[in-house]
């Protein structure tokens, strides 16, 4: 329809046309029709401000900032001055720590053109520069300061950027100074109460409040569930006049991120029942609260809402489904989903990757690896962390050297403590331990605990008790209270017989006030998560009232607990999920 419009419009001789050209634009646009944009704006042979400006905003709608500043720069090359508006555009394109340099030069453009005195510009700047981190927190700090005239929303932005930033005593102390205050004053503050896990001060603030809408609301079962105040967060909920999409998304994704079945499933079905239709962000936030957790019981319930509504869905939604049935278990699913992307992102390839890693699938992975660098994908560190657990749990030992040596050389990729870790963790699995030991020393960061308790993990496996004190006597000196280290060593001692060595460590540990912890393991059984092994086993015998043979199948599940050695164990099936922790041993790809 727009490019009959703008063939129609080019017949008619408009294209030169002041007024047709932005709308037009503006119109290709909104239709992602980006490369047709650009071609109405150069058929204008003298483009004015108000065009440039146009064809900034759609750039930046676009997400193609290069491409916006590029039509900045052609504009002061031209001759062309630009306006408050145009600094406005430039600004909503700036976000984060690498951009505040950025955020400066249009900060000295704005103060050249003297456009400090239109209250929206220096507004939006202490709004951008509260999104660069702390320095551009600072930096909006002074700006606020030598203001002449502020507004209400002056006031509002840098209390959010303080808030954000964890300054909440400054945050307050604005707050505290304001003579007047709306919504977004007082919802600004009890964000950030509520971000940094300080709910007393969040409630207190919250009773204070004049007038609470739905953000006022959703920010405290937000709070309470992040902190694991489950019972808060659902009196919250349950208090709450006025419920829209956000607060049951919100308390849905806090019971399932804290594993509760039941009550996650139960207002899930509530919510639809209320009528309430699920948008991205919904979906999005709970398939990763799922996975996070293991529940697929819900994630299924969300796939199967996805497809029986016939939901539009798009590649981040796909991609959180994908991710979903990767960590829950459901391989089979995963390549369903993945097969069914039509437009593949880095973060569908890299979900894919890891699924196959976490089931043990290397070669599959290796082979997706291959596939993806011919669509023409380039890995970034997340994919190359996924093959190498998968060459990790499939014990590849040369396949994850290679793709480790190509991560630099090929691709420019400096390793991070995450890949190191994988790489130890394989060649210490592999047998080749002093190999991963020199890994170590060459290391340009300082190796962490976690990456010390790998090594002392595989030292165990192959029984090296000489390069496990090494590895234990680096791991004293940076986590001396962890039970877990002098417990493999001592069973070491144990296995080899050398009891003096053994009670020599025994008494170490009573020494230094440290006692091992008992284990936790979860199972969820009908949508029921139990705690302990007295519990599971509790659970079988009354469901073998009703059905017979459900006893000894928990107790082969309850009894897998105690034989597994793997760190963290993951049986998945469609009745049972099954979790255990064990304090001695760690996963370098899972604790990195």
């Amino acid at each position: 329809m727009h490019k009959q419009a703008h063939a129609q419009i080019l017949k008619a001789h408009l294209h030169q046309d002041p007024h047709t050209a932005p709308k037009l634009i503006a119109a290709f646009s909104l239709c992602r029709h980006m490369a047709l944009a650009v071609n109405v704006f150069n058929q204008v042979h003298h483009p004015n401000v108000h065009l440039y400006n146009t064809l900034i905003r759609a750039h930046i709608h676009n997400n193609q900032t290069s491409q916006a500043f590029a039509a900045f720069f052609d504009m002061q090359a031209h001759g062309v001055y630009p306006d408050n508006f145009t600094f406005l555009f430039l600004l909503k394109a700036c976000f984060g720590k690498s951009y505040l340099h950025v955020v400066q030069m249009i900060h000295a453009q704005i103060e050249k053109f003297g456009f400090c005195g239109d209250i929206f510009v220096p507004n939006s700047l202490i709004d951008t520069y509260s999104k660069c981190g702390l320095e551009g927190v600072g930096a909006a700090r002074k700006l606020f300061r030598v203001l002449d005239k502020r507004d209400i929303v002056s006031w509002n932005s840098m209390i959010g950027g303080l808030a954000i930033a964890g300054e909440l005593s400054d945050a307050r102390q604005l707050f505290d100074e304001m003579a007047e205050r709306d919504a977004v004053s007082w919802n600004s503050i009890l964000d950030g109460y509520a971000k940094a896990g300080k709910m007393d001060e969040a409630f207190e603030l919250f009773e204070r409040m004049p007038q609470r809408n739905v953000v006022s609301w959703s920010t405290l079962v937000s709070g309470y569930s992040k902190v694991g105040d489950m019972g808060m967060a659902r009196m919250m909920f349950d208090r709450m006049p006025f419920k829209n999409l956000v607060p049951w998304t919100i308390i849905i994704s806090g019971y399932a991120q804290k594993g509760i079945a039941k009550e996650a499933i139960m207002l899930y079905d509530q919510m639809e029942r209320d009528g309430l239709k699920l948008d991205n962000g919904a979906i999005i936030s709970i398939l990763a609260a799922c996975a996070e957790s293991g529940l697929i019981a819900l994630g299924k319930k969300v796939h199967d809402s996805i497809e029986r509504n016939r939901f539009k869905c798009s590649t981040p939604v796909l991609n959180a489904l994908l991710d979903m049935y990767a960590k829950c278990g459901g391989l089979e699913e995963v390549y369903r989903v993945f097969d069914g992307i039509a437009r593949k992102d880095l973060v569908s390839w890299n979900s894919m990757l890891q699924g196959l890693a976490m089931h043990g699938h290397g070669e599959k992975a290796l082979q997706l690896f291959s596939r993806m660098e011919k669509a023409g994908f380039r890995p970034d560190k997340v994919t190359f962390i996924g093959v190498l657990c998968a060459c990790t749990h499939s014990e590849f030992v040369e396949e994850g050297l290679d793709v480790f040596h190509r991560m630099e050389k090929e691709y420019g990729i400096v390793p991070e403590v995450e890949h190191y870790g994988c790489m130890i963790d394989l060649l210490g699995r592999g047998g080749r331990l002093r190999e991963a030991f020199r890994l170590v020393h060459s290391m340009p960061m300082e190796p962490n605990a976690v990456i010390w308790g790998t090594l002392l993990g595989a030292c165990r496996m192959h029984n090296d008790i000489e390069l496990a004190e090494k590895a234990l006597d680096q791991l004293v000196k940076l986590d001396p209270s962890d039970p877990g280290n002098f417990s493999i060593v001592s069973n070491m001692y144990a296995a080899a017989g050398d009891w003096e060595n053994m009670a020599n460590m025994r008494l170490q540990m009573r020494s230094i006030g440290v006692q091992k912890t008992s284990g936790a393991s979860s199972i969820e059984v009908d949508d029921e998560e139990l705690e302990n092994v007295g519990l599971i086993i509790r659970y079988a015998e009354e469901k073998e009232q009703m059905s017979s043979g459900g006893m000894s199948s928990m107790c082969h599940l309850a009894d897998e607990k105690f034989t597994s050695t793997s760190g963290r164990y993951s049986r998945r099936g469609e009745q049972s999920n099954y979790r255990d922790v064990s304090e001695e041993t760690r996963s370098s790809s899972g604790e990195l």
